[in-house]
């Protein structure tokens, strides 16, 4: 679908929620809205498309209460401001919808918060199926980057660009824009996607020249990857038939990185089979590689503990591989990180232990 049918597509079923709530009142039934409940009881993960999606429980938005119609009512303000974003072919950040709304005519329609404005613009992705990003509303931060071996056409406000994703950039890489389906994908060598949590661990594959060596496809998540990051990802493998790695610290916050790019997280379960790649690998620093290789350690903090322990219960880690491998990191009470393979010299990465792992994969 092109930007052009996607903005269409997104102001009519904006159009068509407010039309919902006029019906209703035309009816003489009290307005509403139907949401899942964005809660953790009420995410289930689905065994066959392996990914995180919400259950059947729904909450209701409704101006039976006082509360409930100012909800109501900032979601109307906001439809409207979309709808007029979308005409005018603009766009805005989170953080400007919370300020805008200064403006509004109605002081009840006012968020108090960011948090506010943020959920609300959740619940309409929920209930209109159309993203934010169709919505024209941004994050603030900025785009992850790519470096490697891929050409492609991006729709910008200035016209179309083509760019080639290691000959046209600099050693920073070609920024992923908010909206990653803008893309068209012209042409590609690349044999993989390797996503790499940190920045250092991105540059030192980068400077080490390991994309053009092994033709991989370097996108930087950034910590815990952004929408776009995932999103684009997601494309790269389902278009280009790609396999996806990724490559983390040793820790279990590390873990549920990899596990938000290949099953989705909690917060965006209403997205997970637009954002997660359940192909996705995991070649992250392993409790087994902290023993096998003697790497500089740090010992688990409580909280680790905890979370591994959580992790032994969650479905996307119930495996024979990572039930023995977390059950090794508690055993031995050590975590590390990435930079620390540097212990056996910059080059280890990109010449020993990365195409060791990719090999034993099968992916080189």
């Amino acid at each position: 679908m092109s930007t052009n049918q996607n903005d269409e597509l997104a102001q009519e079923r904006l159009i068509n929620l407010a039309a919902e709530f006029y019906d209703q009142f035309a009816s003489g039934d009290i307005p509403h809205m139907d949401i899942p409940t964005r809660t953790k009881s009420n995410i289930v993960f689905d065994e066959e498309s392996k990914v995180w999606v919400y259950g059947d429980r729904k909450s209701t938005r409704s101006a039976n209460s006082v509360r409930g119609a100012r909800k109501l009512l900032k979601a109307a303000y906001a439809i409207e401001f979309l709808v007029n974003q979308l005409e005018e072919n603009r766009s805005s950040t989170l953080r400007e919808l919370y300020y805008l709304s200064e403006s509004w005519d109605n002081e009840e329609a006012q968020f108090n918060d960011q948090s506010e404005s943020n959920q609300l613009i959740e619940d309409l992705e929920i209930v209109s199926h159309v993203t934010r990003e169709d919505f024209h509303m941004r994050p603030e931060e900025s785009g992850a980057k790519v470096m490697g071996p891929l050409h492609l056409r991006e729709q910008t406000r200035r016209g179309d660009r083509d760019i080639h994703c290691q000959d046209d950039v600099g050693q920073g890489g070609y920024q992923i824009p908010n909206n990653p389906d803008t893309i068209e994908f012209l042409d590609n060598d690349a044999a993989f996607v390797l996503c790499v949590e940190t920045g250092g661990m991105r540059d030192r594959l980068v400077e080490n020249g390991f994309d053009e060596k092994h033709d991989a496809l370097v996108v930087h998540l950034g910590g815990q990857p952004a929408r776009a990051t995932r999103r684009l990802t997601k494309r790269l493998h389902d278009e280009l038939d790609l396999p996806v790695v990724v490559f983390t610290d040793g820790d279990p916050w590390s873990y549920r990185i990899y596990g938000s790019v290949a099953y989705g997280s909690i917060k965006s379960a209403h997205l997970s089979e637009y954002l997660a790649t359940p192909e996705a690998k995991f070649i992250g620093i392993q409790p087994q590689d902290i023993v096998d290789y003697d790497l500089p350690t740090d010992p688990l903090s409580d909280s680790d503990v905890n979370a591994l322990e959580s992790e032994l219960e969650d479905p996307r880690f119930m495996t024979d591989y990572w039930e023995e491998q977390i059950e090794l990191q508690l055993d031995i009470n050590k975590k590390a990180e990435q930079q620390s393979l540097a212990a056996r010299g910059l080059d280890f990465v990109t010449d020993t232990y990365l195409p060791d792992r990719l090999g034993e994969m099968g992916v080189l």
